[in-house]
């Protein structure tokens, strides 16, 4: 079985496109699935970086925009036509094409359908039709079973909410049943993502000054993408409680010692939530807004707000109150247990459910 997957990943959009493809695609791997990524050359790509992980890139003309986004929306003809062109190229059965690009929709995707066997879109806007066999969307919302109500074909099999969450490997080995935390706070894990294009790691670290010389340890993780890194660098190396990571696959890990996150909404939702860790969310982009509303309705975690109405006193006002109360932070760690089914998710069924389905 082949798999072509369209996606990007650039500063704009930032790589949980991309990361989340990976995760599905190591996953199809190991089901004896050939699968390689179509992806276009903008500022900020994962090319190289998906090459590594041992998967094939086809890489579709560069272009130099601020908008990556804007730019398909208004060239999809031209994409699309280059993407089949990679299809033709490669003279062989395409047995599914999994697209994940919030700037492509019913008419990108009705080009793309006769040259591929199934089309599966992950999506989590539900603002646009979809010619589409299988839809993931992997979020928490109120309205999850009508998101997608007359957006998708009646045959459509969707599969919805976090119990498809699309986690690697590192995080489906831990038992989350298995950690236990008293709601304490003598750890600490700062993450906005891979890019963090707007500076969030240095607006938390600078917030969490007064906590520094307390007995908790920081995590900071950032990408090499990451256009403060060197910043970041000096302002760590002044502490020795603070720990700099930088592109790594131990993430589990560091989520599993983590007593409180701080970090972004969107794919680090799940990985937080899967494993019981109370976060302090910041809102960076307006894809995130429904899904953190909806988890923070739940308890589950706090939202701070828009990245632009965020101020350093605000993150370092939040921490201090979980500090002071760890009876919410347990609240928090149950509200999580709530969400996600660590049973269901371990014994991944959403890749038994696309194999059968491609059969």
């Amino acid at each position: 079985m082949q798999i072509f997957i369209r996606t990007d990943a650039s500063i704009q959009i930032g790589s949980g496109h991309v990361m989340r493809c990976l995760t599905l695609a190591k996953q199809l791997k190991k089901n004896n699935v050939i699968v390689k990524f179509v992806c276009r050359n903008i500022e900020g790509n994962m090319i190289d970086y998906i090459a590594q992980q041992g998967f094939g890139v086809f890489t579709l003309t560069e272009v130099n925009t601020n908008s990556h986004w804007d730019w398909t929306r208004e060239h999809w003809l031209e994409d699309a036509k280059e993407t089949i062109s990679v299809i033709q190229f490669e003279q062989n059965n395409v047995d599914m094409l999994i697209v994940d690009h919030y700037s492509m929709d019913l008419q990108w995707e009705q080009q793309l359908r006769p040259f591929v066997k199934n089309i599966m879109v992950i999506d989590d806007l539900a603002d646009r039709k979809h010619d589409c066999d299988l839809l993931l969307d992997q979020n928490y919302y109120l309205n999850m079973e009508h998101r997608y109500k007359n957006l998708v074909p009646k045959d459509c099999i969707q599969f919805l909410g976090p119990n498809n969450a699309l986690l690697r490997v590192e995080f489906l080995d831990i038992n989350p049943a298995e950690i236990s935390k008293d709601g304490s706070i003598k750890n600490i894990l700062i993450f906005f993502g891979g890019s963090d294009s707007t500076g969030e790691t240095l607006k938390a670290l600078y917030a969490l000054e007064k906590f520094m010389k307390k007995n908790i340890t920081f995590n900071v993780v950032i990408g090499s993408a990451n256009p403060f890194k060197e910043q970041i660098k000096f302002y760590c190396d002044q502490y020795d409680n603070i720990n700099l990571h930088c592109n790594i696959d131990y993430m589990a890990r560091l989520m599993t010692y983590a007593d409180l996150a701080i970090g972004a909404g969107g794919t680090a939702s799940w990985e937080r939530i899967y494993l019981r860790l109370p976060a302090i969310v910041v809102i960076l982009a307006k894809n995130q807004l429904e899904l953190t509303a909806a988890l923070a309705y739940t308890g589950a975690i706090q939202s701070i707000g828009e990245t632009q109405n965020v101020s350093q006193l605000d993150i370092q006002e939040h921490v201090q109150l979980l500090i002071n109360n760890p009876r919410i932070i347990r609240k928090m760690i149950g509200r999580c247990s709530s969400i996600i089914n660590s049973s269901i998710m371990r014994e991944n069924k959403l890749i038994t459910q696309i194999m059968e389905f491609m059969k």
